[in-house]
């Protein structure tokens, strides 16, 4: 069945600035700029205002069925992300699991590029490029851990994906040999 409306809202946080021209939204707080595009949904999104006089998102999906209807919930969600990327930031912790052979990591270009040697003794270099907006570095306080950095948090998650997936045992049973690098936390960077 076919709803006429379906509508939710999303209350702008204080110290944001937001754009929304047609299915683009521009967010821009004191972390820098998120820009990020729905056109390929099928919703309205416009600014207004609450009773109180705070700036509101509002997203509309008309005549919608069940798909379309989540829709809704997700365009938000993701504009959520970007008003507590702009903000606080988010920051992924991974660890380097190892039994034998050491791994070892050399990050270059100021955080961009990540090389990882010695993964299960190979002699093969991998290397790992970050996406826009992402930095890596290694902990100060726990030995073998990264962290990776950065505003966008789809970015900041597919690039822990890159680097843990470019270190993946291929051939070698996976129960006894569980070498690699995972991610081992997730959380914002600045904390409240």
């Amino acid at each position: 069945m076919k709803l006429l409306l379906a509508s939710r809202t999303l209350p702008v946080p204080k110290g944001i600035s937001i754009e929304v021209k047609g299915r683009a939204v521009r967010v821009k707080g004191p972390r820098g700029t998120l820009t990020r595009d729905f056109k390929h949904l099928a919703v309205d999104m416009f600014l207004t205002e609450d009773k109180d006089g705070n700036k509101v998102l509002q997203v509309d999906c008309h005549f919608g069925k069940k798909k379309r209807l989540a829709s809704i919930r997700t365009v938000c969600s993701h504009v959520k992300n970007m008003f507590t990327g702009v903000t606080k930031g988010f920051e992924y912790k991974m660890r380097l699991v190892y039994a034998h052979f050491p791994i070892n990591i050399n990050i270059e270009n100021q955080g961009k590029k990540v090389e990882i040697r010695n993964f299960l003794g190979e002699k093969r270099v991998r290397v790992v490029n970050m996406l826009d907006g992402v930095k890596i570095a290694r902990s100060d306080g726990v030995k073998d851990e990264l962290v990776l950095s950065g505003s966008d948090l789809e970015n900041v998650s597919r690039s822990a994906a890159l680097v843990s997936q470019s270190c993946r045992v291929r051939v070698l049973d996976i129960r006894k040999f569980l070498d690699g690098i995972y991610v081992s936390e997730k959380g914002l960077l600045v904390k409240d």
